[in-house]
């Protein structure tokens, strides 16, 4: 059984269709989808495909970084009670992060929410699920400068040797790969190596980013079966033991 431990299905994307994206999937083989939150508008629509599909659906609860603005305070505050007041619907803080390859206009606030939920994380024992574009240093100094660092992920990850090096000395962190890994322009196929089976994570960050041989369609979680034989072919291994290993690291890591 294969772990999605990153996928949007309850977006706008996928109107109507979202139990039956969850459906296709467990059909495919992916047999859990970690769905975590992005804004104060996607908290209800992820609810309900969870609740349509509680026994391979689990939440994750945060603001995303491209939604922080000048007027991030009351936002993050209800997405802070919306956590705190049932910590146990929730198996990660996020996704929550630094992204700056559109706009730097708001790091300094990115960096700071940032940092209360990752303070979040650590107070109720939970992981973060890390969104980290042209934002790595920004991402580090703000773990670097936390009291106690939270265990997590960084999500999508398309980074080289070098980043991983400097994230796993960092701290308790594994790696998410999706359909990047299987694009032409792609360098991660040479990196997989350096992070290692035993943080390895899998995840479609559907609808985006849709694997070879299916890129440019809108991506779901059934199209991991294609990021799977990828890495599975870089690493010189079966696709089912790939399988076994990274679902085994997605149920340690979210205590699944």
């Amino acid at each position: 059984m294969l772990i999605d431990t990153h996928t949007h299905l309850y977006l706008p994307e996928f109107g109507d269709d979202t139990a039956g994206a969850v459906d296709r999937a467990v059909a495919a083989g992916v047999g859990f989808m970690v769905l975590p939150n992005v804004d104060l508008t996607t908290i209800e629509p992820m609810k309900r495909l969870h609740a349509a599909r509680p026994a391979v659906t689990a939440m994750a609860m945060g603001l995303h970084p491209t939604e922080v603005t000048a007027d991030h305070r009351e936002p993050l505050a209800e997405i802070g009670r919306e956590l705190h007041s049932a910590p146990a619907d929730y198996v990660a803080v996020g996704e929550i992060g630094i992204d700056l390859y559109w706009d730097k206009t708001f790091r300094k606030e990115q960096m700071e929410v940032f940092a209360t939920q990752c303070q979040w994380a650590v107070s109720l024992g939970l992981p973060v699920i890390i969104h980290c574009r042209e934002g790595l240093d920004e991402t580090l100094e703000v773990l670097d400068s936390l009291p106690v660092r939270p265990r997590g992920v960084f999500h999508s990850f398309g980074g080289t040797v070098d980043d991983v090096e400097r994230i796993r000395r960092t701290g308790d962190f594994y790696f998410g790969i999706n359909g990047i890994v299987t694009f032409k322009n792609s360098g991660l196929r040479k990196t997989l190596p350096a992070i290692g089976l035993d943080r390895l994570l899998l995840e479609t960050d559907a609808p985006y980013l849709a694997p070879v041989p299916m890129r440019g369609k809108r991506n779901e979680s059934s199209f991991l079966i294609h990021t799977a034989a990828h890495v599975a072919d870089a690493l010189g291994l079966a696709t089912d033991e790939l399988a076994l290993r990274t679902s085994e690291n997605a149920k340690t890591l979210f205590s699944l």
